[in-house]
């Protein structure tokens, strides 16, 4: 059975950082790309950052590129998501997510298995 547990998320104020962890159980991280989402209230779930098992290659979304930093730890079989500078506009409750493709993309249909979410606020 696939879990994979967010944490980290908080209430921060403008221009403040946190770090979102994702624990995975049931699929092994040296095998399987995760990929960073966030859906705000009243909008779409968004693609934020994603990294390649296979070769380590990552992608940002333009929004958050400069100060957003995707990581694995495969010996702890957790990914990370590290937040700097963070805006108002980066409210959302944040997802991590999981799939066998090799070099994924920041797509919703492309991940397999989805965490429950943790919420990032950034108000002042």
């Amino acid at each position: 059975q696939v879990q994979l547990v967010e944490s980290g998320g908080g209430l921060v104020q403008p221009g403040g950082s946190l770090r979102l962890s994702c624990a995975a159980s049931g699929v092994t991280l040296d095998y399987y790309s995760i990929g960073w989402f966030r859906q705000a209230p009243g909008k779409e779930r968004e693609g934020v950052s994603c990294i390649s098992s296979s070769d380590g290659s990552i992608d940002y979304a333009d929004s958050v590129k400069g100060r957003f930093t995707i990581s694995t730890d495969n010996a702890k079989n957790t990914a990370y998501l590290e937040m700097n500078n963070l805006k108002p506009e980066d409210t959302a409750v944040y997802y991590c997510a999981t799939t066998s493709t090799k070099r994924p993309r920041l797509e919703v249909y492309e991940y397999d298995y989805w965490g429950q979410g943790t919420q990032v606020t950034v108000s002042s």
